[in-house]
């Protein structure tokens, strides 16, 4: 039972993300960003097969990665809404809560069990909005009336550290299996480099530039 449950569950995985080969560099970002699911199952007194029936039951969110040597890797705190919704029941009626639009509801609740939000350190509806609408500001930007002030610029920077501080580093593998960059390529990296912060003047004040 416990080769057919894991061997199932891979399937699935390789259905939602498609074949893409992990390489050792991205082995070892999940094994640092991640943990085994056997082993958080372990920590935590539960059985890994009853998760794993769960996650193809669509009641739990798939693993973000399945790592080269097959071990399925979870983020740490994979259990901490279903604790927060006061049990698995009802975990699906307060995430969706969070979101007044039903259908927008209903695909963020999709895309939560795809496993495949592994662009946020802790995967939460709170974090998924403010995700959403940092990434929004942040490609609007450069389009605002007075972009290339200092004061445009404290706020795009703002906004870029702010999502700095809710983004992993993201794997090689991501950018194969969401087939392009990802939101930290275009929003954080691509964003500093073309809109660098600009440095204090001798006055102390920082220096406006123009894009």
């Amino acid at each position: 039972m416990k080769t057919d449950l894991k061997l199932r569950l891979a399937e699935r995985f390789l259905e939602v993300n498609g074949h893409h080969p992990m390489s050792d560099a991205d082995d070892a970002y999940v094994s640092v960003q991640f943990v085994v699911l056997e082993e958080l199952c372990a920590a935590r007194g539960r059985d890994a097969d009853e998760v794993r029936q769960l996650m193809l039951e669509r009641r739990l969110p798939l693993p973000g990665y399945l790592r080269s040597d097959g071990a399925e890797m979870v983020p740490a705190d994979l259990f901490a809404l279903t604790e927060q919704a006061g049990g698995m029941d009802r975990l699906e009626t307060w995430f969706t809560d969070y979101w007044a639009d039903h259908a927008v509801a209903r695909d963020e609740w999709s895309s939560y069990l795809s496993g495949q939000y592994v662009c946020l350190h802790s995967v939460t509806p709170a974090n998924i909005q403010r995700k959403g609408y940092l990434t929004s500001a942040i490609k609007a930007a450069p389009d605002e009336p007075d972009a290339g002030s200092a004061q445009w610029s404290e706020r795009l920077h703002a906004l870029i550290d702010e999502l700095d501080a809710l983004e992993p580093e993201f794997a090689a593998y991501d950018r194969l299996r969401f087939d392009g960059p990802t939101s930290r390529d275009t929003c954080i990296v691509e964003m500093r480099t073309r809109f660098p912060r600009p440095e204090p003047d001798n006055t102390g004040h920082r220096s406006t530039f123009h894009s």
